[in-house]
């Protein structure tokens, strides 16, 4: 264990390296049943359109109390997870968090990765 695991209860992944993903390599992934699609921003942000795939667990969850990410962390321990949000940096920030505890993930950047790519969105 490291200074900051037993500071911050939680590993440094300022460090970490996340590979970029797009759009069509992100469909080919998940046809494969290789990877799954999570969605990091907030509840009220989901209104606005999700990836019609996309599992909804906002950041601020995996970053407090994993009320809804401990469960879904423990069921797809084995796939590859492809973040996305707004913009790119919350994904970014989810990303380098969870490859640092050891999970596979990419960043798929910002919901207009998937939207520009006509891929099917959806409302919760």
């Amino acid at each position: 264990m490291n200074f900051f695991e037993k500071i911050l209860g939680r590993p440094r992944n300022d460090s970490v390296e996340v590979r970029s993903i797009g759009a069509a390599e992100t469909v080919e992934l998940l046809k494969g049943g290789k990877a799954v699609l999570v969605d990091v921003r907030e509840p009220a942000e989901w209104n606005e359109g999700v990836a019609e795939p996309a599992h909804l667990r906002a950041l601020s969850d995996l970053t407090g109390a994993r009320g809804t990410w401990a469960p879904f962390l423990m069921k797809y321990h084995a796939h590859e997870l492809i973040l996305y949000c707004q913009a790119g940096k919350r994904a970014e920030t989810a990303a380098k968090l969870l490859a640092s505890e050891g999970f596979r993930v990419a960043n798929l950047g910002g919901i207009g990765t998937w939207r520009d790519a006509n891929l099917p969105m959806r409302t919760p």
